[in-house]
């Protein structure tokens, strides 16, 4: 198997986003909100589009390259934190995908992985590590987030004095998720696989912070997903992307106040302030070309490389 050479592909700035793949010889699974999944028996081809989505919201726009920095951050985080938990993650090298996949490598190649296929958990396992988004709403009006109470006197986007694991239920396409705490949790799982989903979730949470905070990126939050292979568990989907995750950058962090990050939260905000009986919005081109330059830089600090082309 050959080991990935992330600086070998390219992002190209000037072509169209990838909306939609249709590989002949494969069976198509579902399409996501951002990914197609192929059946291959025993393994799944994931194929990250350039599909955007955001707030239970499938959009029918998509940011240039955004599948390609997702599927390679998730191949960078995958092999970093195997240490962890066994992962799905088999290859991210279009050479050594099976026929009749090989065939359409061309469009494939650095936007997909060849994954084992898993029974995957109907749950989010969301780590917070400072108070943002929903969580900072729900903490002004509980002083808690997910049942678990939290100091006084927190500000917006302040670390929390330890990361805490906050699950939510995965809902039906189109509704948002609903939190839970962690006694649902353990009646929906039972008591020893909740306990490992949250201490596994943290642990991964903290490693992966160290790990970006040393490339000038806090990772605010994030989400992980879980799927049960010959009955182990083994972390799946995707990983620490800008599509599961909240980052900033670390020399402009401030608490006290709302703090910008290279991710959707952008779109995740504008989808929010709009009425929820519109249909999908049609996002202006100048929105896809911000989230697009967001999701670029967070690949650059978290990778380390970046030219115009964003050698990946």
């Amino acid at each position: 198997m050959y080991a990935y050479n992330f600086q070998n592909q390219a992002i190209p700035e000037s072509v169209e986003p990838l909306l939609f793949t249709d590989c002949p010889g494969m069976d198509l699974m579902l399409r996501g909100g951002n990914k197609d999944v192929y059946d291959l028996g025993d393994m799944l081809l994931l194929v990250s589009t350039d599909r955007l989505s955001a707030s239970g919201q499938s959009l029918s726009q998509g940011a240039t390259g955004k599948g390609k920095i997702v599927n390679q951050l998730s191949a960078y985080w995958f092999r970093k934190l195997r240490n962890i938990i066994p992962n799905h993650f088999v290859s991210a090298d279009s050479r050594c995908y099976p026929e009749p996949v090989v065939n359409s490598a061309e469009i494939l190649d650095g936007r997909s992985m060849l994954v084992w296929e898993t029974t995957p958990l109907p749950v989010r396992c969301v780590v917070r590590g400072y108070l943002a988004g929903d969580g900072w709403r729900e903490y002004q009006e509980k002083g808690e987030i997910c049942g678990v109470k939290l100091p006084a006197g927190l500000v917006e986007s302040q670390r929390l004095p330890s990361p805490i694991f906050t699950p939510a239920t995965k809902t039906q396409p189109g509704e948002m998720d609903e939190n839970i705490d962690f006694n649902l949790l353990q009646s929906l799982f039972g008591k020893t696989l909740a306990e490992q989903l949250r201490e596994t979730s943290l642990r991964l949470y903290f490693t992966a912070w160290q790990s970006a905070r040393e490339r000038g990126i806090l990772i605010a939050d994030t989400t992980f997903e879980f799927g049960l292979h010959d009955g182990k568990l083994m972390l799946i989907d995707e990983c620490l992307t800008p599509d599961t995750s909240r980052f900033w950058e670390r020399d402009k962090y401030r608490h006290g106040g709302h703090m910008p990050s290279l991710d959707k939260q952008m779109l995740v905000d504008y989808l929010d302030s709009l009425d929820k009986s519109d249909s999908i919005p049609h996002l202006p081109e100048e929105m896809l070309l911000r989230i697009e330059q967001k999701y670029r830089e967070a690949y650059r600090r978290i990778i380390g490389t970046c030219s115009n082309a964003l050698n990946v």
